[in-house]
């Protein structure tokens, strides 16, 4: 064989060889996703301590609204940001119609009458569309835990409920406490109407599972209204989010569960009586609620709306904001669950 045929052979192999150990090489390392699903854990700001040392917090007036579950919210947590950052002014903006709410919220900022929003559900597949439409996309952030409370009268004398039989109440199939292993006398259900807000709509999705209120339920426009009525009627019945039940001196928040002998209270316990309150109140089951033992929680989320605009970047700035160490600790003080 000529030198030039060897030579030739030779740079061959060893194109060759460096293939080939390239291809090992390659084989070896650990590739990512090319398509990656959205993180549905809380992103922004999970290593910032305090509200001072947010990162991209804009100056100007952004208005913001949405769930009524948010209050305790926006009246402790929101005036402290204010008190970091003066220039990230919040005004929280009723609708000019229909009740406040997190369904309400989303249609607000769908129609740009909010920087962002607060919601106590997730974004339902006809918003995404509605703001595709519009030439944007809808975002949420997780940023806290709630659960949903089962009030009734102090002196209804049973041991709790299973998420079914609460599902049957609402739905009209149960109309008596016997039923249900209390007293011989009616039940009164109450709710707030469907459209009045995310608590709702997410009671209706996931615990009457899509089914329809029975005829024997009354709506209410307001939890301070229905509070009110089961403090004074001894066979009636409300659910709302839990920080604004349990600690009520004048109801009482029952122990539910989905099997019947396993009832976990929304409270810590042993139950406070009543009679200390409000001296002592009752606190919420934190535990429960984040390792999912309590059967009924969701997540409240900051809605914002993606169009690479300032409201944007100020629905970023919010939810990073509530995500510091700082934020979650005042969330947890007004009666939620941090969400890390």
């Amino acid at each position: 064989m000529s030198q030039k045929n060897e030579t030739t052979v030779l740079v061959l192999s060893l194109l060759i060889t460096v293939g080939l150990v390239g291809a090992g090489i390659w084989w070896l390392i650990p590739k990512s996703n090319p398509d990656p699903k959205p993180s549905s854990q809380p992103q922004p700001s999970h290593t910032v301590e305090n509200f001072a040392q947010a990162p991209n917090v804009p100056e100007g007036l952004f208005s913001y609204g949405g769930s009524t579950t948010w209050a305790p919210i926006r009246k402790e947590v929101d005036s402290a940001i204010q008190t970091v950052w003066p220039q990230f002014r919040l005004r929280y903006t009723d609708p000019t119609s229909g009740a406040p709410g997190s369904g309400t919220g989303i249609k607000m900022l769908l129609e740009n009458q909010l920087a962002f929003a607060q919601s106590s559900r997730s974004i339902k597949q006809e918003e995404y569309q509605q703001a595709s439409q519009r030439g944007f996309t809808l975002k949420e952030i997780p940023v806290a835990i709630d659960g949903i409370a089962i009030a009734v009268h102090p002196t209804l004398n049973i041991s709790g409920l299973t998420v079914a039989q609460i599902k049957d109440i609402y739905t009209g199939k149960i109309t008596t406490w016997k039923q249900v292993g209390g007293p011989d006398f009616p039940i009164k259900p109450y709710s707030r109407r469907i459209k009045e807000g995310g608590t709702i709509e997410f009671f209706v999705e996931n615990v009457l599972e899509g089914g329809e209120f029975g005829a024997n339920v009354e709506f209410i426009s307001t939890t301070t209204q229905a509070l009110q009525e089961v403090a004074n009627n001894p066979g009636s019945i409300y659910y709302a989010s839990a920080p604004e039940v349990v600690p009520q001196c004048s109801v009482r928040s029952l122990p539910i569960g989905r099997q019947a002998d396993r009832l976990i209270p929304p409270y810590q316990e042993p139950f406070v009586p009543l009679s200390q309150c409000p001296g002592q109140r009752n606190q919420l089951n934190a535990q429960a609620f984040q390792t999912g033992d309590y059967p009924i929680t969701r997540r409240l989320f900051v809605i914002i709306k993606q169009n690479g605009q300032i409201d944007e970047q100020a629905g970023e700035a919010y939810a990073g904001l509530l995500l510091t160490n700082q934020g979650q600790k005042l969330i947890s003080n007004t009666g939620f669950v941090s969400i890390r």
